[in-house]
């Protein structure tokens, strides 16, 4: 495996295995780090209207020099403007905040109750004009998705979800596969707190890596599409120097042992939308 590996998705577009997160980065702050994740090779930047940084990202894509078509980017329908004709709008907002003329993958932040089914009209719509080359959604427990599926003409392709050694939603990860759904993680290194786990440390140990580059290689190994994110330099290079090892079956079912079903973020049934 390499940095340029990629996962098919259900309508056979390619979506690289290992992306670059910008949760909580502001526009300036963040033009940096993403211009140091796609020197390091990254493709895939995920952002989202809701991270208040997407002309930020926009920019640190046109001053890359690379080629757009070389990249996947992904940005997220935020809550207030679900509902179909809301959804129309905030997407053409949030292009033209990028600078581009299509996302690689668009998705419903929330699952919003009684308007979720609306928003996803539009994402098919939005699909079936050529604007978006993928759709899927965010934080869709199996309920959610189950409803969504029962009216929808395309079955999403990416469920983004809280996925970490302590959080492993193997459930949730069983439906998705068995309905051709890409299962990605944010927040894989569970908001920094997995990085001082002491049994981590010590797999890490034995194989001369980071506990961060331990996690990130379990995602990969579990063929979860994973987006680990920082404004350090030396750290976005680390995260990516993850090829060069691989953690064994005792050690990857040590780190699936880990469980705790124990949220960082918010619960998707318990959150003030």
């Amino acid at each position: 495996m390499s940095i340029t590996e990629t996962v098919e998705l259900a309508n056979g577009v390619k979506m690289p295995r290992l992306g670059f997160g910008v949760w909580k980065v502001d526009d300036k702050e963040v033009i940096d780090p993403v211009k140091w994740a796609l020197q390091a090779g990254y493709r895939a930047i995920d952002t989202a209207k809701a991270y208040g940084n997407e002309a930020g990202v926009g920019q640190a894509i046109k001053e890359s020099g690379i080629k757009r078509e070389d990249l996947f980017i992904t940005s997220k329908l935020w809550n207030a403007d679900q509902g179909y004709d809301a959804t129309i709008e905030a997407f053409e907002a949030s292009l033209k905040r990028l600078g581009i003329d299509y996302l690689d993958l668009y998705l419903i932040h929330w699952p919003v109750a009684q308007k979720f089914k609306d928003t996803w009209r539009a994402f098919e719509q939005l699909y079936q004009d050529g604007k978006i080359r993928a759709i899927g959604v965010c934080n869709f427990q199996e309920h959610h998705l189950k409803e969504l599926i029962a009216d929808a003409d395309i079955v999403p392709m990416v469920n983004q979800i809280e996925l970490h050694p302590h959080l492993t939603q193997e459930p949730l990860r069983k439906f998705c596969r068995d309905h051709k759904i890409v299962v990605e993680a944010w927040s894989p290194l569970g908001n920094g707190q997995m990085l001082s786990d002491p049994e981590l440390k010590k797999i890490a140990d034995k194989y001369g890596k980071s506990v961060a580059q331990v996690i990130i290689k379990w995602d990969l190994q579990n063929g979860i599409v994973t987006i680990p994110k920082s404004v350090h330099k030396e750290r976005i290079l680390e995260n990516a120097d993850v090829f060069d090892f691989k953690l064994s079956e005792e050690d990857m079912l040590a780190i699936s042992g880990m469980n705790k079903d124990e949220r960082t973020g918010p619960d998707p049934d318990n959150f003030n939308f």
